[in-house]
């Protein structure tokens, strides 16, 4: 083997780890997909949006069926305001409910739509009604903390207030 051939094989391979950090880094970024398919927009309140950013997916039963196109502050109601571009093959019924979930544990944040039953389906543009917020740990943490320290400060506080003396 020459030396141009060994410079060929190098540089061949140094191409292919550039493109798989290049891979690497848009799924990471959450931007592998790149299907501009057909559309259509729906909207979503919600009081509370936890760590949900867009290009995030929308799920139904597991399965990816769009993405969230952005998150703004709506200046009326104080609520965050999610809009989301669902593939236009799939149709949810109007009275389908949106939730903030979490991938695992610890895990990223992607918008969950809940089927309903009613036979009219959402058209482009409508908002869905029946949202729950993200549920944040931090806050569950916190009230577990404080309903635990409620508990074990009341069965002493009775004795002290009482004044018995032993």
């Amino acid at each position: 083997m020459g030396k141009k051939s060994i410079e060929t094989f190098v540089g061949i391979f140094v191409l292919l780890g550039f493109a798989g950090l290049v891979f690497l880094a848009l799924r990471a970024a959450n931007l592998g997909s790149f299907s501009s398919g057909e559309t259509y927009q729906l909207s979503a309140r919600f009081d509370n949006i936890g760590g949900l950013k867009v290009r995030a997916p929308v799920k139904s039963a597991g399965v990816t069926v769009g993405r969230v196109a952005s998150i703004t502050l709506d200046p009326v109601r104080f609520q965050g305001l999610v809009k989301v571009d669902i593939h236009s093959d799939v149709k949810f019924p109007n009275d389908s409910s949106a939730r903030i979930l979490t991938s695992g544990l610890l895990g990223d944040q992607y918008l969950g739509i809940e089927p309903g039953a009613q036979e009219k389906n959402f058209a482009g543009g409508e908002e869905i009604k029946q949202t729950q917020s993200a549920v944040v740990l931090e806050s569950l943490i916190s009230q577990f903390l404080f309903s635990k320290a409620a508990d074990s400060g009341s069965p002493t506080a009775p004795a002290a207030a009482s004044g018995v003396k032993k």
